[in-house]
């Protein structure tokens, strides 16, 4: 398994040289586009607790249930170095639906799913939709305390 070993943000960008490039791209827009989702290193859930125990570079906190019935903090968008491209992710939802939904195919993604989007190079996604998105998630989340993810889920800051 492709594991990130770092424990800030620079440590993170700094990681796997070829993609530090196409990172600080990805976090430039990201800035630019939702400068309300704050930056922050996100270390995963600790062992023997729910979630994904990743790491990644976060922006923006909310807190959601797990089936367990305990809160977990996670990033309102999050960016995943993955073995072969890097991963978005995205816990924001529009009419009940993930948001990456309305924008799937747009983007020039490599791959996509339900909350979440890949691709290999930022230079191969299409810089004005995805920055349309991220600017749209980032009005949503500060608009409202049902988001992100209105199922199962409280939300605070």
């Amino acid at each position: 398994m492709f594991r990130v070993k770092a424990n800030s943000v620079r440590e993170y960008i700094d990681f796997d040289p070829r993609r530090s490039a196409d990172l600080l791209k990805l976090d430039a827009l990201i800035r630019k586009s939702a400068p309300g989702l704050v930056r922050y290193f996100h270390a995963g859930t600790p062992a023997g607790s729910p979630g994904m125990r990743m790491r990644m570079i976060g922006y923006g906190r909310f807190l959601y249930l797990a089936t367990q019935g305990s809160e977990i903090e996670w990033p309102v968008l999050g960016v995943a170095l993955q073995k072969n491209y890097i991963s978005v992710y995205l816990s924001v939802t529009k009419e009940g639906q993930p948001i990456l939904q309305a924008y799937r195919g747009a983007l020039g993604e490599l791959r996509s799913g339900n909350n979440n989007f890949s691709f290999r190079s930022f230079d191969e996604l299409n810089a004005g939709v995805l920055a349309e998105l991220l600017s749209e998630a980032a009005q949503m989340f500060a608009r409202s305390g049902q988001n992100p993810v209105y199922y199962r889920q409280r939300s605070r800051r």
